[in-house]
């Protein structure tokens, strides 16, 4: 087992006993170890023998790619096992994990290089050490799903709150999880997991600490997929690190927020009364998940960006800044407003991620899919997602965009489609108006009558819709909006589940994910 307790104190006697370890710490987080072991490795200019083929070189057929990526980044693409970088007691890298656990809370941290996807299915493989039954939010992203497959958990449900005019989904209040909770227990399926999502794509934070509460009551560790807030608990406008809160397991997208590169991320373990029986666990199917080629790169860039989020308050704060104007600038535009302003309605979400800007444009009667397409292709202007009547904006922590130039490009292209219409061109394609989606009720799930791993790997046969219902699904299908799963592998059919899917898909912003075709005539069904 690794010891991640280097940056532990004693308890603070006086004020300049906290000042000084306060400094000691910060002090030690300025310092990037495995990155520091990769650069003392290139400085030595090693013939590389050994894998991968490029040998850290451009010379010959790696001109291209030296070219591409530049020679640098080739150097320090190096392969796993090497003394004074991984190897060793206190190597760098245990280092490098010792501080990326500190700074996030957390018993023990591992650094992930196949996404938060390889975290969430590593999560739900660890789980199923502690029992089969796992209550999820049904919004669980699919990589989760996945876990479940692999795993042979049984899943029970608890649904988010859905914004039925937006189309979008919240998270959980701890009202629900106790009920869900309950009703799982007097079914004879007690949960031995719960998952939960926060934040959500949206910026919604659930409230993690009344959460982690209300699952530990159950006997049950709480895990947060808080791929969308790695930067959660760097900055005191921020809100705070789930693992502080009381999570047990967190997986953390630190690539999405938080500065390192595509396909990093970080999996944390909390303090929790789970930790003993979940580390091991943990250690198990991680190793089961993990390759055993794991990039240096991003190893690297993780290490990198712990250390920027813990020494780079100051430049988180002018993220958050910036946002905020952009967000004032948008609430003096009549044109625009801000999504989140409503989110008080909602008794599960807590607090809000202040940089995500999700703006909702229904007043400019132009569909937000277009709008979102034209500020790529016109203005070189790429928004992180769309619906039909919202676009979302994301800002890297620690970035300053020039927002009063997003600003003022909304608004060119909202009113070159005004432009447009009143010269007597139709809107069509280009520009349909975008009245609120009054997305319908979500359907209720049908009867679990197969494990979902079970559905999944029997034989299957594609049949019409109308034939699918009171049949056992080999697909997990989710209509988007707002990416709830509503159904499952093992899961049976519904009439109402089919109709509702089929709607969804033929509305002019909608699609299934995961549908055997399109307008989702058909249906794969277990023989």
């Amino acid at each position: 087992m690794l010891h991640h307790d280097l940056l532990l104190h004693a308890p603070v006697d006086d004020d300049r006993h906290a000042s000084r370890t306060d400094a000691e710490r910060l002090l030690r987080h300025r310092e990037t170890p495995y990155a520091d072991a990769l650069e003392r490795f290139v400085a030595r200019e090693p013939v590389q023998l050994m894998v991968p083929g490029h040998g850290g070189d451009g010379r010959g057929m790696s001109g291209r790619l030296a070219d591409f990526i530049g020679e640098r980044a080739l150097r320090f693409d190096v392969p796993m096992l090497l003394d004074d970088v991984d190897l060793g007691s206190d190597s760098p890298f245990e280092q490098a994990l010792a501080l990326a656990a500190d700074a996030w809370g957390a018993r023990r941290t591992w650094f992930v290089t196949n996404g938060a996807s390889q975290a969430n299915r590593t999560v739900a493989l660890a789980v199923r050490g502690l029992g089969r039954h796992v209550l999820c939010q049904r919004s669980a992203h699919s990589s989760f799903s996945d876990g479940i497959l692999v795993g042979g958990l049984l899943p029970s449900f608890v649904f988010p709150s859905v914004d039925r005019r937006h189309g979008i989904s919240h998270g959980v209040s701890p009202e629900a999880l106790e009920l869900a909770l309950a009703e799982a227990e007097r079914e004879g399926r007690a949960a031995s997991a719960v998952y939960i999502v926060s934040p959500s794509y949206f910026g919604a934070t659930a409230d993690v600490r009344a959460l982690a509460d209300v699952a530990h009551a159950h006997g049950a560790p709480l895990i947060v997929d808080g791929a969308w807030g790695p930067h959660f608990g760097f900055h005191p406008d921020l809100p705070e690190s789930p693992v502080r809160l009381g999570a047990d397991l967190v997986v953390s997208s630190t690539h999405k927020l938080a500065g390192s590169l595509t396909q990093s991320a970080m999996l944390h373990l909390g303090h929790g009364p789970f930790a003993e029986r979940l580390e091991p666990l943990v250690e198990r199917a991680f190793t089961l998940t993990a390759s055993t080629s794991t990039s240096a790169l991003l190893r690297a860039s993780l290490d990198i960006a712990r250390h920027a989020l813990v020494t780079g308050e100051e430049y988180i704060g002018a993220s958050i800044a910036a946002a905020d104007d952009f967000r004032e600038a948008l609430r003096r535009d009549p044109r625009f407003d801000v999504l989140s302003d409503g989110f008080g309605a909602y008794d599960d979400i807590a607090a809000v991620d202040p940089l995500r800007v999700p703006i909702d444009v229904s007043a400019t009667g132009v569909d937000a899919h277009w709008l979102r397409d034209r500020m790529a292709a016109d203005h070189g202007i790429y928004f992180e997602m769309s619906t039909a009547t919202t676009l979302v904006a994301l800002i890297g922590a620690g970035k300053v965009p020039d927002l009063d130039l997003v600003h003022r490009a909304l608004v060119d292209a909202v009113d070159a489609v005004g432009s447009a219409a009143a010269g007597g061109t139709a809107h069509g394609g280009d520009g349909r108006p975008a009245a609120a989606c009054d997305f319908p009720e979500l359907p209720s799930s049908g009867a679990l009558r197969i494990a979902p791993r079970e559905a999944f790997f029997r034989e299957t046969e594609v049949v019409p819709a109308a034939d699918a219902v009171g049949r056992v699904s080999a697909d997990t299908l989710a209509a988007y909006p707002p990416g709830i799963p509503n159904i499952i592998p093992g899961e049976e059919i519904t009439a109402e589940g089919v109709a509702f899917l089929r709607a969804v898909a033929a509305s002019p912003t909608g699609y299934v994910r995961g549908a055997v075709n399109e307008d989702v005539s058909s249906f794969r069904v277990v023989r």
